[in-house]
């Protein structure tokens, strides 16, 4: 298990996810924890489309590209937040784990995991 591999499961600890994945802009999983019912593949292709059609649309406007992008239902919150400039991490939590209380975790994860992919 690689150092970012160990990470992504104690980022899906702290935060009482149910999935973590580090993806990089094409869509390829760099590491996760997932649920096994779960395909990877169209998990992390979807997730780097979300946040690529964000990307796109916010600079339609001449405006700067998001570096997040949430999606919340009844049921789940999913966070896509860019990892340095080629990965974005994605997090599954349930609604009541809001971006804010996940902050410090987040971001204290960001930046191990910028020095893993560079």
């Amino acid at each position: 298990m690689t150092s970012l591999e160990e990470m992504v499961r104690a980022l899906k600890d702290v935060a009482g996810a149910e999935a973590v994945a580090v993806i990089n802009r094409d869509g390829g999983v760099v590491a996760a924890a997932l649920p096994p019912a779960v395909s990877q593949e169209t998990f992390s292709i979807m997730c780097a489309a979300i946040l690529g059609a964000g990307m796109t649309a916010a600079t339609e406007f001449r405006h700067a590209a998001p570096t997040r992008v949430t999606l919340e239902s009844k049921d789940t919150t999913i966070l896509i937040q860019e990892v340095g400039r080629r990965a974005m991490l994605v997090l599954v939590v349930p609604p009541e784990r809001s971006s804010e209380s996940l902050a410090t975790a987040i971001s204290r994860f960001g930046q191990a995991a910028e020095k893993e992919l560079s």
